[in-house]
């Protein structure tokens, strides 16, 4: 058995599952934790590098069929990770759902006990996953940093077909049809493909596609900008096949004077990487990337979180999740308010992807990010080369981080790469990518 360096006072042995000890709404614990263990009210690093200790000798308990061990320090988890406590401590709180998930899942708990970890999400209004978004530079930076790009690679072209593969439902296109609407040679006639995934990640809309793409569409229209719109739904866990047999389709209709940008924003990482995959979908993203060079893009975009989650074992996706996903519960704090509705949605899709990247395997585990160091990899074996963003694309993007909190920052990386920081720490990268 798991033994800690200093072995604490164990609480009494949990004869009747989590109900007896174990209770996940409770708002102000009032039981002490374990000597040696942080206060439920305030944590330091010290006490960050407890909780994150403790999560891992929680996980490694679980995954060893050692249930009595891994209810113990669930109970002291509980105790001084409330979720409404500090950053940590709602990190933490997280991290327990999760890792509560799991072990319901590998018959370890009760399946009563799972009910305590399921994780809601918001199904928004259009207009309002809209605001959400702009409350935080997290998408905003590298839809900036993209729409400079692709402006300045196309401005040449009467037509413009923009393949967009984005997990925001098309939010970043609003901004991009305004600039097209006053772009010196004219507006270019717009062709927009989106992609549909066949994915429940969020954030989700209440709006079908369909009445998405008529208000887009719509919207064009007010801005003298002529547009087609299509969806193409398809699958990350395939690589998307379909999407790519339709683009095929299209390139055969392609004329010369019509301009191809693939615009990735945080959709790549749903791609199949390939640990814990059979070995028919161990290489899917890099032949999705060829099969996307084939295409003979005019520019590629590349946007994603810079973080690595993609470690075959428990511990090593747990110790990346833990040591990114702060980020998130930390700058929350800067716009919106404790106990307010927004916050409650911003914090819900942080516990799904953190329920995602500890409970479940297989396919049914898609929050599988990698560096950017390795997409560049990936991108250049594929057959592109990077070409950079131009001092304008930095402008407006510094531009923008000026309407957030303090802590945000950029940096310009090898390449030119822009990376996106918050105190510091690398958050979201934007790159771009030409056939090579």
């Amino acid at each position: 058995m798991m033994q800690f360096t200093e072995p604490p006072v164990l609480p009494p042995p949990l004869q009747n599952g989590l109900g007896l000890y174990l209770n996940l709404t409770m708002t102000n614990p009032t039981r002490h934790p374990w000597p040696g263990y942080p206060h439920p009210t305030t944590t330091t690093t010290s006490d960050t590098n407890s909780m994150e200790q403790l999560l891992i000798h929680c996980a490694t308990a679980i995954d060893g069929n050692d249930a009595t061990l891994a209810q113990q320090i669930l109970w002291v988890l509980n105790n001084i990770a409330p979720p409404d406590g500090d950053s940590t401590q709602r990190l933490t709180s997280a991290f327990l759902r999760a890792l509560i998930s799991r072990a319901s899942r590998l018959n370890i708990l009760s399946s009563s006990s799972s009910s305590l970890a399921v994780t809601t999400t918001h199904r928004f209004p259009i207009l309002d996953l809209a605001s959400f978004i702009d409350l935080t530079p997290w998408h905003r930076f590298g839809f900036s940093a993209s729409n400079a790009a692709i402006l300045d690679a196309v401005q040449t072209y009467p037509v413009v077909h923009v393949l967009d593969l984005s997990v925001t439902r098309c939010m970043q296109m609003p901004t991009l049809i305004d600039a097209f609407a006053s772009r010196a040679e004219g507006p270019p006639y717009l062709k927009l493909t989106i992609l549909e995934p066949l994915l429940d990640a969020p954030p989700t809309i209440e709006l079908s596609y369909e009445e998405l793409g008529l208000r887009l569409v719509s919207f064009a229209r007010s801005r003298n900008v002529a547009m087609e719109f299509r969806v193409v739904p398809s699958s990350p866990s395939d690589g998307f096949v379909s999407l790519i047999e339709h683009m095929q389709q299209q390139q055969r209709l392609q004329s010369e004077s019509e301009a191809l940008v693939v615009n990735c924003q945080m959709m790549m990482h749903y791609v199949a990487e390939g640990e814990g995959h059979s070995s028919s979908l161990s290489s899917l993203r890099s032949d999705f990337l060829k099969s996307m060079r084939r295409l003979e893009p005019t520019l590629v975009t590349l946007v994603d979180e810079d973080a690595d989650f993609t470690s075959d074992g428990l511990i090593g996706r747990l110790r990346a999740a833990f040591n990114y996903l702060w980020i998130p519960y930390d700058a929350v704090d800067t716009f919106l308010p404790r106990g307010s509705e927004r916050r409650r949605w911003y914090e819900a899709e942080i516990g799904w992807r953190v329920e995602n990247v500890v409970a479940q395997e297989g396919v049914g585990r898609v929050e599988r990010l990698e560096s950017r160091g390795r997409w560049a990899q990936r991108m250049r074996a594929a057959g592109f080369k990077a070409v950079g963003f131009g001092e304008e694309a930095v402008a407006e993007v510094r531009g923008l981080l000026e309407e957030h909190a303090a802590g945000w920052g950029l940096k310009k990386e090898e390449e030119d790469h822009l990376v996106l920081t918050w105190k510091g720490h690398n958050v979201v990268f934007a790159t771009v990518w030409v056939p090579s």
